[in-house]
């Protein structure tokens, strides 16, 4: 909305800084740090009231519980304000016409949906584990294949993909492209739901890989920075700078109440839309192999559960004494304020040589 005042900058000159994408990123982050934890509280009493309780105990590994116990009742799906604190932030500072953000908007949305669908099941229906296992995947294949289809036939886009570190070797992948972003999407969304399993685990990681993604936005989508430094020049996508930066802020207020010991958690109504959501923006600002190493603890824990189901199918034995990781260091005897910081330390450490590597090329 106030995007839109720049346009009569040549009556107000002051309104002129609405166009200026880092003073409306900034705002959008502190728009969303302020929704949630001013109105933190009142959804928290809410989910409370209605009786949105987290189910915690654990059939499939009752030596987990012993953790878990003390976060039984724990109201959740406090994803519902998260997604509500974005959509309500780029309502006011973004540009609502750019095509990019229309797109991550929609993901959003769409994920956020499914997501809720998902916990309302858990919640309502005593001993489900919420949508199948397919269920979930269809849906997430679909949106998947319709970001990839809109990269493949959208000629300011390309299916070109770039190797870190290595400036000649590019790969086009064609119409294959469509499923690998579909890949990506439903590999994301799963992987910060699987990371979803500590106090302030997920969405601490979440802040830093959208800060990380927030500034490589900008320099993808500024012609000078990204030909300075040899990266693929996305017009528009800058744009994508402050859908990270409204991700960043609710995040860190997100945070205020997810903090151990945690007053609410998100749900699969804020995992699988976040997740998703930074899977897709990766995509269109041309960054996906990129996303591995930002994203590289939401990696390790989906392979820690890969491995371990593949290796109980195949040989009946398991790899770790629990899958996630996170909990496998539980049973290790971690305590979990030492597993998040830990996890949150080597997030940053990432993140950190995500930025490095767009001069090492």
């Amino acid at each position: 909305m106030f995007y839109y005042l720049s346009e009569f900058r040549d009556t107000v000159f002051a309104l002129n800084i609405f166009r200026y994408i880092t003073f409306r990123a900034g705002m959008a982050a502190v728009t969303t740090f302020l929704f949630c934890v001013i109105l933190g509280p009142f959804f928290i009493n809410k989910l409370r009231d209605l009786k949105v309780r987290e189910i915690a105990k654990r059939d499939d590994c009752p030596t987990l519980h012993q953790f878990q116990a003390a976060k039984e009742g724990t109201p959740t799906m406090g994803g519902i304000f998260i997604i509500g604190s974005i959509l309500f932030s780029m309502l006011l500072w973004g540009n609502l016409s750019n095509p990019y953000i229309c797109l991550t908007l929609f993901t959003c949305v769409w994920l956020a949906v499914l997501g809720a669908v998902d916990d309302y099941i858990k919640l309502s229906r005593k001993g489900q584990r919420g949508l199948t296992r397919r269920s979930k995947l269809i849906w997430q294949v679909m949106i998947g294949c319709f970001v990839g289809s809109y990269v493949y036939f959208n000629p300011g886009t390309s299916t070109k993909l770039s190797i870190p570190f290595l400036k000649t070797l590019i790969l086009n992948l064609g119409v294959f492209y469509v499923p690998f972003v579909a890949l990506i999407v439903v590999g994301t969304s799963n992987a910060v739901n699987l990371t979803d399993g500590l106090d302030g685990l997920a969405i601490g990681c979440v802040l830093v890989v959208s800060l990380t993604l927030g500034i490589l936005s900008y320099i993808t989508g500024h012609a000078v920075i990204s030909e300075y430094l040899f990266i693929p020049f996305v017009a528009g996508s800058g744009e994508l700078a402050v859908f990270c930066a409204a991700i960043t802020g609710a995040s860190l207020g997100f945070l205020w109440f997810n903090c151990y010991p945690a007053s609410v958690f998100m749900g699969d109504v804020g995992s699988l839309s976040l997740g998703g959501t930074l899977g897709v923006i990766a995509v269109l600002i041309k960054k996906e192999l990129l996303l591995v190493i930002a994203g590289g603890i939401f990696v390790v824990e989906a392979l820690s559960v890969i491995m371990q189901v593949t290796s109980f199918r195949l040989w009946n034995k398991r790899i770790f004494k629990v899958s996630p990781l996170h909990h496998h260091l539980q049973l290790s005897g971690w305590k979990e304020s030492k597993i998040i910081i830990r996890f949150w330390i080597i997030a940053i450490i990432l993140a950190l040589i995500t930025l490095t590597t767009l001069k090492i090329r």
